[in-house]
């Protein structure tokens, strides 16, 4: 099991894969708007989404899990 974290502070601007998605290691899982920019969050290991931990529109503190993957 591996918990994707948020890099920085930020709004979850989208949310690209849903539970149940194959993810290949590198591959973005959702993307934070923060200061106008937008900052891919990426999966670290293959596997399949477990749990979103957070919605489109949710702000989340730098270390916030955002996601589950095994």
């Amino acid at each position: 099991m591996q918990e994707v974290k948020a890099s920085m502070a930020g709004s979850v601007w989208k949310i690209v894969l849903n539970i149940g998605d194959s993810v290949e290691e590198g591959q973005d899982v959702v993307i934070l708007e923060s200061m106008k920019m937008e900052i891919p969050i990426a999966a670290e290991t293959a596997g399949t989404v477990k749990e979103l931990k957070v919605a489109e529109g949710d702000f989340v503190n730098e270390g916030d899990v955002i996601a589950i993957v095994e």
